[in-house]
């Protein structure tokens, strides 16, 4: 009984600690993620804690439930509109990407560490899938807004790429069980069903689960507890059967994020807790279990490895899969330097150990120190990498300021508050001419404690509370409306133009004042328009296009139509002094060239 109540009570303080020690690191752009896994090496067999841990088969099914958490709630936060302006791209990296990093790995795998052809392919694909929760946490920290459709795709990418890595895992592992046996058939088969069956439990089951929870009556925080039991049925279930169950959960939370549900936001916020939980709890549990001697003998090949993924393997993974699609240099440039290794590779390196294959412990140390350079590194870098590329754009409105309340048995409206900030659009108009939503009705405005008579109020002042109903899907437009304005000099610093333009400008208008090379039937489009035909794709704020020797960029849109252009007459490419160099060589040698082509053919026309 006493060493159960020091187990409690220390494993409480470990997660505790953690916490605050995150706190304290944010401050200085530490990645929480490695605040985790170094506390958890401190209380370790080789740290002060000195406590002995090698149970692999225990963190195997923590970090199996842990993860399903996770991607169950990055699912639930992922919109309708995200999912399909990512899914193609995000499915080639998870797919073709995971190969290619696979064989990329593995090959240097055969010449660093004179592994087997199999052992190399088996740790390329341990190594091959991205970190869901280290993607998902270190795209949103410190603030930081990436181009929409960047960080959407890879939010789903490492929603959905860790199944390939998992099916490639096992493959191989039976490979090396059965050496000399044919199981191509059987892969085949194995990934069909694997792909296939998540996908329609995963989606099914979002389905089923979204009915139960609007027919049924129980108290509100059940409704939670009934949700995150459901996912991990819905994961472990989809596993029992061969179908990928990380898949499935991801999927799931997909369909029940993007459908009308009684306790919305109760079930949201507790997600959001017990993800945080199990990102903890899983870096804590890996970090406990290396033990930081063992990994010096294998210390320089580990290190080869891992630059390779992050210089190599990744770049190539990604410029292959996204070639048909329409992604320029910055944004593939990104997202290669994003592909994060965390918690999942490291939970894949542990089943060779225990599948029992000879030496499984080399896959697990090797794992760990290409996690630890990738969220040293990648991890401290995500922020400056993203201005470097000209990748930021201006954060959405602050949801701080939005209040939000359940309606009992109401699943198409939301009763939302807000605080009223000062310089916010809500106080630049009389109240009357307030511009809402379709379908959004002010219920209520309170002043200094006190409820108003909304015929009386004439204007709203800052530090109002404004209660509103409305559909979920036009709480985005209300947050403009009572945001406080964005910081100008935060969207200049995200390269998003010197000045700004309406998208009904004519673009004969702008050939004319900036001396652009305006073809006769562009110029009677507006800007707008001139704009969607170039860029042909769905657009996203930050897109850009050159145009002559200035750049226009995407800066402000309105459900999907462009209102506002940042024209930049200093391009992004001109500010970086690699491109720079390269562009003034390029410049100096086609010079050289010219001179040496005149001077032969002025030698040869000077002869007698």
């Amino acid at each position: 009984m006493e060493a159960a109540n020091q187990l409690i009570f220390f494993g409480a303080l470990l997660v505790a600690t953690s916490i605050l020690a995150g706190l304290f690191s944010s401050r200085l752009g530490v990645p929480l993620l490695l605040v985790f896994l170094g506390i958890g090496m401190l209380v370790g067999e080789d740290g002060p804690g000195g406590i002995p841990f090698d149970d692999y088969a225990t963190t195997y099914l923590v970090g199996s439930i842990a993860l399903a958490v996770i991607l169950f709630d990055g699912g639930l936060h992922t919109s309708r509109s995200v999912f399909r302006l990512a899914l193609w791209p995000a499915i080639s990296l998870a797919t073709v990407g995971v190969l290619v990093s696979t064989a990329v790995v593995g090959a240097i795998a055969i010449l660093v560490m004179g592994a087997s052809t199999l052992e190399g392919l088996l740790l390329g694909a341990v190594l091959a899938s991205t970190d869901a929760a280290a993607v998902f946490l270190l795209l949103h920290a410190h603030g930081l807004e990436i181009n929409r459709r960047v960080s959407a795709t890879l939010e789903t990418e490492s929603g959905i790429n860790d199944p390939m890595a998992v099916f490639l895992v096992l493959f191989l592992v039976r490979m090396l069980q059965n050496p000399g046996q044919s199981l191509t058939w059987f892969a085949v088969e194995e990934f069909l069903v694997q792909m296939l069956g998540g996908a329609a439990i995963g989606i099914g089951g979002g389905f089923a689960l979204t009915w139960i929870v609007n027919r049924i009556e129980i108290a509100t925080g059940l409704y939670a507890i009934l949700v995150a039991a459901a996912a991990i049925a819905i994961f472990s279930g989809a596993n029992a059967i061969g179908a990928s169950g990380f898949l499935a959960v991801y999927l799931a939370g997909i369909v029940l994020g993007n459908r009308p549900h009684r306790a919305q936001h109760v079930i949201s916020r507790f997600h959001d807790g017990l993800a945080w939980l199990a990102q903890i709890v899983m870096f804590l549990l890996l970090g406990l279990l290396v033990t930081p001697s063992h990994l010096v003998k294998g210390l320089v090949g580990s290190i080869v490895i891992a630059v390779a993924l992050m210089l190599a393997a990744r770049p190539l993974a990604v410029w292959i899969s996204l070639l048909p699609f329409r992604f320029n240099w910055r944004e593939q440039s990104f997202i290669a330097w994003m592909g994060l290794r965390g918690a999942v590779p490291i939970f894949l390196a542990s089943i060779p150990i225990l599948a029992g294959l000879p030496q499984g412990h080399i896959y697990f140390e090797v794992t760990f120190v290409a996690v630890l350079a990738s969220l040293l590194i990648q991890g401290w870098t995500v922020g400056p990498v993203a201005r470097w590329l000209g990748l930021e754009v201006p954060a959405q409105p602050d949801t701080r300021e939005r209040r939000e309340l359940d309606l009992p048995g109401v699943v198409d409206r939301e009763l939302t508050g807000y605080r009223v900030t000062q310089g916010c659009g809500a106080t630049r108009v009389p109240f009357a001419d307030l511009v809402l939503p379709r379908h959004a009705r002010v219920v209520a405005v309170m002043r200094e404690g006190s409820v108003l008579d909304q015929q009386a109020v004439t204007t709203l002042v800052p530090e109002d509370y404004v209660v509103v109903m409305a559909p979920p899907e036009q709480l985005l437009a209300l947050d403009k409306l009572f945001a406080p304005p964005l910081d100008l000099g935060r969207r200049e610093a995200a390269g998003l133009g010197e000045f700004v333009l309406h998208g009904n400008a004519p673009m004969s208008m702008l050939a004319e004042l900036y001396g652009l090379p305006v073809d006769a039937a562009d110029q009677m489009l507006t800007l707008a328009q001139y704009m969607r035909r170039q860029l042909r794709d769905t657009v996203v704020i930050g897109d850009r296009m050159r145009l002559g020797s200035v750049d226009l960029v995407v800066r402000e849109l309105d459900d999907s139509i462009i209102t506002g252009v940042g024209l930049e007459l200093d391009p992004q490419e001109e500010r970086l002094p690699v491109l720079r160099a390269w562009r003034r060589l390029r410049t100096l040698t086609g010079q050289l060239g010219a001179r040496i082509r005149a001077l032969v053919g002025g030698g040869g026309g000077a002869r007698p």
